[in-house]
């Protein structure tokens, strides 16, 4: 790699030690000297020490001249005092700082200058360079759900996240939400867009969804696209989205940035990351229903939202109650999946290459000639009767369907549904389960939470895909351990059973989108691939922690003496 010009280079003072400061265009460096004279001789040698800090400047968060309040208060020290002769004048450089599990924190470090003129020529330098990352966020439209969680919404974003926009000097708009839905009709119709530069949503994942609805909407409604129509070509969205986590669920905030803390997004939105990420559109056949960006689930996963929807007075409990009830009945649904396999892309559900920052499969987007023949092999499997086309179709009972936008990782399952599924390849994984034993379901839903493969069962199979259909088969409502089974046979059998003991639920299961209970079973799925973009960079590998400045610092002292 070529090494980069110095812009500036001085000897400064911080924390009562003489340090030379160095930056250039990428990274603001420093390291500990200390002047001692050598025994025997008047003369003096600079001894430098294996101590040395590098920060990039792509995520320095703000600098400022150091007010008086914020200078070391040790200067009762003698050597600390003549320090502080010697160096009046002072500047504060905010950074950030990683710490543990994807955690990041907004660190400061000051130096102290001779001279005033030093002092804002390193303020004015940097102030420059930061202003040459256009990425990043001048203006912001926030919207906060004070009802969420635990009711913090409000004051998380007041204590934690205001603070380091005010320091970054991003101006916000903030909008306390008052009703359901307030969020998306305000952003459908009445925000105005062209004065900002992104969107915020404090809030949980229900929240998310309100702002992913609103602004998918107004952009297809400004540029004229009908969102009814299951084939039409979605418009990407112009500005991105940023998710301060403060609801009682943050699956997308914990796949896309690594973990749910409010400091870590705000700071994400501040350097300006940009993550896009794929939207699936649902339909029910040409009415649109909703949109989604991380589960779809018929049969278990939506039975267990259904029954949880009735015991909202329990609080984040309810989901703990309502998934052992709906394991105990044990239910299974007859349906018929098509689906079609994403042929074109490089990675599959299986292979153990799980999403991070920079993933190679994510940056391997479809082209507009691929996008035109997934639609043509949609339009051969309407118009070919006998089924000879590029659709696959899978008839059964299955006791779950789930698609898979990303993996859906959370605290509670570390690696998620679909460990290998990506956030922006154009793709969902499709996850079959199908009729088994409650004991095998249990094995299943087990290794959800450890490291084995929750996919390695016979019952299980799981499908990378662009577009699928659900048709469900109708039936009148009748509760039956199986249509071989005496109708006396009823309640739950015994969960180390060797034999299939599933109840055969002849009325239908619901999908449930993101949270949300889709009003219809019979869906067509297409996966709008990057439609969004959010602040965010992906999850960072520990490699990718570690190597945080693109070269190395010990390089910059050796370009030229120090100048000041």
């Amino acid at each position: 790699m070529e090494k980069q010009p110095r812009l500036l280079s001085s000897r400064l003072c911080q924390r009562h030690k003489q340090v030379e400061v160095v930056l250039n265009r990428s990274v603001l460096a420093w390291k500990e000297t200390e002047k001692s004279k050598k025994r025997g001789s008047g003369t003096s040698s600079t001894a430098q020490t294996a101590y040395s800090h590098a920060v990039q400047v792509c995520e320095i968060v703000a600098v400022g001249k150091t007010k008086d309040d914020d200078r070391d208060n040790r200067r009762s020290q003698k050597k600390a005092q003549q320090l502080s002769q010697l160096y009046p004048h002072a500047f504060t450089v905010s950074y950030i700082r990683r710490t543990r599990q994807h955690q990041w924190r907004c660190s400061d470090v000051t130096f102290h200058c001779a001279n005033q003129g030093l002092c804002e020529q390193w303020i004015q330098v940097i102030n420059e360079q930061l202003s040459l990352l256009t990425n990043r966020p001048k203006s912001l439209l926030v919207y906060i759900n004070p009802y969420g969680g635990k009711r913090r919404g409000k004051r998380i974003y007041e204590q934690k996240v205001a603070p380091l926009f005010r320091r970054a000097c991003i101006s916000a708009d903030v909008i306390v939400t008052e009703r359901a839905n307030h969020a998306r009709d305000h952003l459908k119709t009445e925000a105005n867009l062209d004065k900002y530069d992104g969107v915020v949503c404090v809030g949980g994942d229900g929240m998310f969804s309100e702002i992913l609805h609103g602004l998918v909407t107004r952009t297809q409604t400004d540029n004229g696209v009908d969102q009814n129509q299951p084939d039409a070509e979605l418009v990407p969205c112009s500005l991105r989205i940023g998710i301060i986590p403060a609801g009682s669920t943050d699956c997308i905030c914990f796949a896309t940035v690594g973990t749910s803390d409010p400091v870590t997004s705000a700071l994400h939105i501040i350097v300006g990351d940009s993550q896009p990420m794929d939207v699936c559109s649902v339909h029910h056949h040409d009415i649109f229903l909703r949109y989604s960006v991380s589960l779809l689930g018929y049969g278990f996963y939506g039975d267990v939202l259904t029954d949880s929807e009735r015991k909202r007075w329990l609080g984040p409990a309810r989901y703990d109650l309502s998934g052992v009830k709906t394991f105990l009945s044990h239910s299974y649904y007859e349906g018929t999946v098509s689906f079609l396999p994403a042929e074109n892309n490089t990675g599959t559900p299986r292979d153990k290459l799980q999403c991070r920052s920079g993933c190679c499969v994510c940056q391997h987007k479809p082209s507009s000639k691929d996008n035109k023949q997934w639609k043509m092999s949609e339009e051969m499997e309407k118009s070919d009767k006998d089924g000879h086309s590029d659709w696959s179709v899978i008839c059964g009972k299955f006791i779950a369907i789930n698609a898979a936008g990303m993996s859906c990782a959370c605290p509670r399952s570390p690696k998620g549904l679909s460990p290998s599924a990506h956030l922006a390849d154009g793709t969902t994984d499709l996850i079959l389960v199908r009729k088994c034993s409650r004991l095998d379901f249990f094995r299943h839903l087990l290794r959800h939470t450890n490291k084995d493969d929750q996919f390695d069962h016979s019952f299980v199979e799981v499908h990378r895909v662009t577009k699928f259909h659900f048709q469900p088969r109708h039936r009148e409502p009748v509760s039956l351990e199986d249509l071989s089974d005496s109708p006396k046979k009823t309640g739950f059998r015994p969960i180390c059973s060797a034999q299939t003991t599933c109840n055969y639920n002849t009325a239908r299961s619901s999908w449930t989108c993101d949270g949300e209970i889709l009003p219809h079973a019979d869906i067509q799925v297409s996966v709008q691939c990057q439609l969004i973009r959010l602040f965010a960079r992906g999850i960072e590998e520990q490699q990718q922690q570690q190597q945080c400045v693109f070269e190395d610092p010990c390089t910059l002292w050796a370009l030229e003496p120090s100048t000041h």
